[in-house]
């Protein structure tokens, strides 16, 4: 009777414990990059007059607007001596404070974010990761050259450590890997788990230079036709670098702003 009596208080306490667990809630998309640069007058050249973007702009901050969820966030102060130019990287998710309790749960140390709306974490690579409540506005109509963050890269020195946080904790899944060659794997497309919008694991080994941080950690756009997105630079602008067809077999275009960040335009679709 007493061994039936502890059985039950075990199975008793395990339910509530079950009960108590947090379900992770959803990440719905890329919500920003945060860039640093030298100096916003270039950034404003480049994000606004090349790019298209409509720019909101206070005394040390760029906003540019890609749709009604996305931005691009650039901040001055950029110092000469220092390579890496990515400040944060910022998921959306439907619910802030169930991905805290849920993060705090899976042992992940929680930081508050710049404001009320975001909290931040650290992931296994040392990136500032930030998480911030789904708000949709309205969109504008504005001559962007791309309405949408298709992704945005990471540098990763172990993509097995980096899936212990992106993939087991955070439920993100790969869905193409490939490299320079067939033997070599130096990118990792990771999707988010509720939404198209994917992270893109750059393998670079430690320490990277000034030259693989400005590549490696690029905001991805997404363009529906390549043609017409040169033909707009080129208008703007006149010089255009020349498209060609990635390993993914997509159409893609690299630039890069006046500190070295790489922005790539993208097809959404395998060249034809």
């Amino acid at each position: 009777m007493k061994q039936l009596v502890m059985s039950l208080l075990l199975c008793i306490a395990a339910g509530k414990a079950g009960a108590q667990q947090v379900q992770r809630p959803e990440i719905t998309g890329i919500a920003y990059v945060e860039i640093q640069v030298s100096h916003l007058d270039s950034a404003v050249k480049f994000y606004g007059d090349y790019l298209g973007y409509p720019l909101q702009r206070t005394p040390h901050t760029l906003i540019a607007q890609v749709n009604a969820r996305q931005h691009i966030l650039l901040r001055d102060g950029l110092p000469p001596t220092q390579d890496d130019r990515l400040l944060s990287l910022a998921f959306q998710t439907s619910d802030l404070a169930r991905m805290k309790a849920y993060l705090l749960q899976k042992g992940v140390s929680v930081q508050p974010g710049p404001d009320k709306s975001a909290i931040g974490v650290k992931d296994p690579d040392g990136h500032k990761i930030l998480f911030v409540q789904l708000e949709v506005g309205k969109p504008a109509a504005t001559p962007a050259i791309s309405d949408r963050i298709l992704h945005a890269g990471l540098t990763v020195a172990d993509p097995i450590r980096a899936d212990s946080f992106y993939a087991a904790i955070l439920g993100f899944s790969e869905t193409w890997r490939g490299g320079a060659t067939d033997s070599v794997t130096s990118w990792i497309n990771m999707r988010l788990p509720e939404s198209t919008d994917y992270l893109e694991y750059m393998l670079v080994k430690p320490p990277a230079n000034r030259r693989q941080l400005g590549s490696a950690h690029h905001i991805a756009l997404m363009v529906p036709d390549m043609q017409k997105a040169v033909d707009a630079l080129r208008f703007r602008n006149g010089g255009v670098p020349s498209p060609r067809i990635g390993r993914n077999n997509r159409w893609l275009l690299n630039l890069y702003d006046s500190d070295g960040t790489r922005v790539e335009l993208m097809e959404p679709f395998t060249a034809r």
